[in-house]
């Protein structure tokens, strides 16, 4: 009996026709194309997020090879081969290297530290734009997917008062579908745009600590060459470098850490 009486009032119940695809249905073409836009910038965004991160864990990981490897070479030409062909790290070694050459070739006699801090800097700055590389994209999804949401509100809205001008009252069957259409994107709207700031902030502060790391790395290479090289810094050990590390991310906001350099006599 109980189990009639629940099918009996499923059946007499009104059904409901204010649901996501109806108030999708009555806006047409404009809403889904709204829709669709957000849905690109959703995707694009998760994509850059997933990728920039395993782009960045990648250098990171491979900075462990230059502190427990790099160093223990006895040239710049030796420590390269101990480096990922492909890495960061690597680049920047190679294009020392390349200006080393270049300024032993040069007729004009320029500064050897002025050509090859000039030299390591356009490196470290072609390797800081490819790891920036997709985040304005986020910037733009962040600050732009609120107002693409509320370019729908405002046509739902604006379609909810042609409905009632149309049916001279303010039905709710009138207008429950470009209200409900009008807060969906509002609410769209903002379920893409707080991911994308988000990822945006988080990738730029992991950015950040590579740079320095980056530019950590170049000061050591402009060392070692200037000295030919009887300065270098320590080579540290894995379980070192990894506590470097750690403490590197606990260490608090403006706090610097000093680097070990050996000088042999």
């Amino acid at each position: 009996m109980t189990f009639e009486l629940l099918a009996a009032a499923g059946e007499a119940a009104p059904q409901n026709s204010f649901g996501f695809m109806e108030a999708m249905e009555q806006g047409g073409i404009i809403a889904w194309s709204i829709l669709a836009v957000l849905v690109i910038m959703s995707v694009g965004s998760f994509y850059i997020l997933f990728t920039k991160l395993l782009e960045q864990r990648k250098v990171m990981s491979q900075y462990k090879a230059v502190r427990t490897n790099f160093w223990k070479a006895n040239s710049l030409r030796d420590g390269a081969t101990k480096l990922d062909k492909n890495s960061a790290w690597r680049q920047l070694v190679d294009d020392a290297i390349l200006a080393e050459d270049q300024h032993a070739k040069m007729t004009d006699k320029l500064e050897a530290h002025d050509w090859m801090h000039g030299s390591l800097a356009r490196s470290e700055d072609t390797i800081n734009s490819k790891l920036a590389g997709g985040l304005p994209f986020l910037a733009t999804v962040g600050a732009t997917a609120p107002f693409v949401g509320l370019l729908g509100t405002v046509i739902g809205i604006y379609r909810a008062l042609i409905n009632i001008g149309i049916a001279g009252s303010a039905s709710i069957d009138k207008v429950a579908g470009p209200v409900g259409e009008a807060l969906i994107m509002t609410a769209i709207g903002l379920l893409v745009a707080v991911p994308a700031v988000f990822a945006y902030n988080w990738l730029q502060g992991r950015n950040k600590r590579i740079a320095e790391m980056l530019g950590a790395f170049t000061t050591d290479l402009l060392a070692y060459i200037n000295s030919n090289g009887t300065v270098k810094p320590a080579a540290l050990t894995a379980t070192s470098t990894q506590q470097a590390a750690k403490a590197a991310r606990t260490a608090p906001a403006g706090a610097t850490t000093t680097t070990t350099t050996t000088v042999k006599k």
